[in-house]
């Protein structure tokens, strides 16, 4: 994919540009995003009209002129004294962040943290849909995880190209964590979201998002040792 990437004015923000128009936010603004969504489709349960970057940074801790930044990136301004349509949030939010579509991936390993995330029927509602398990474990092959078929590794490539997914989501042992990813790669994969502590290398190209919850965990637990108890980690 072309990557262009040009200066925003804004603390010398670099936003990228990409060949169909749209843009690449900066990571901490993607990583945001997400949450002012929650808060605003609870709002729209609750039939609320409108809402104010005051009000979204009251209930979520962040500045409201962060949020205002945030949300101008991808062009939503509020109303003065009136602040931001819900629903029209919501909507656009979504179309952004890409919830609303579907994006098939594999699940490349199956045991207990893989398995819950096939489980996890809120990830639909964001979009990712698994279509497919893939383990070494020869008890496991050949089972499903609700309606989600497991199969051997060894078929992953085969899988790809019948089904034509392009993301995996990898929750493997860390001694094959690299292996893995390699042969995610060689077997089409363009997107992968590793779990794993493990920090995986992938070449020009594929996407690579990891989500290491070890990691998180050694920070509350340093947090909590150091007495910082009122410290927020993002």
């Amino acid at each position: 994919m072309q990557v262009e990437k040009t200066a925003f004015a804004r603390k010398g923000t670099m936003i990228e540009t990409r060949h169909n128009g749209k843009q690449a936010l900066p990571e901490p603004t993607l990583r945001r995003l997400p949450w002012y969504l929650a808060y605003v489709k609870m709002l729209d349960a609750l039939h609320v009209e409108h809402v104010s970057s005051t009000q979204i940074a009251k209930k979520l801790n962040v500045d409201a002129s962060q949020i205002a930044k945030d949300l101008s990136f991808l062009n939503i301004k509020g109303k003065t004294r009136i602040g931001y349509e819900v629903r029209s949030l919501v909507k656009e939010l979504t179309d952004f962040l890409g919830f609303k579509h579907r994006h098939n991936a594999f699940m490349i390993g199956t045991g207990s943290l893989g398995s819950a995330l096939m489980r996890d029927v809120n990830l639909v509602q964001y979009g990712l849909n698994i279509v497919a398990g893939f383990d070494v474990e020869p008890s496991l092959v050949g089972t499903k995880v609700g309606e989600i078929p497991i199969y051997d590794i060894a078929e992953l490539g085969e899988r790809q190209r019948a089904l034509g997914v392009t993301i995996a989501v990898l929750a493997v042992p860390v001694e094959h964590a690299q292996e893995v990813t390699d042969r995610a790669v060689q077997s089409g994969i363009k997107a992968i979201w590793n779990f794993t502590p493990y920090r995986i290398k992938v070449p020009n190209g594929v996407v690579l998002e990891n989500t290491s919850i070890y990691a998180h965990l050694a920070v509350m637990y340093n947090r909590i040792d150091a007495g910082l108890y009122n410290t927020q980690t993002h």
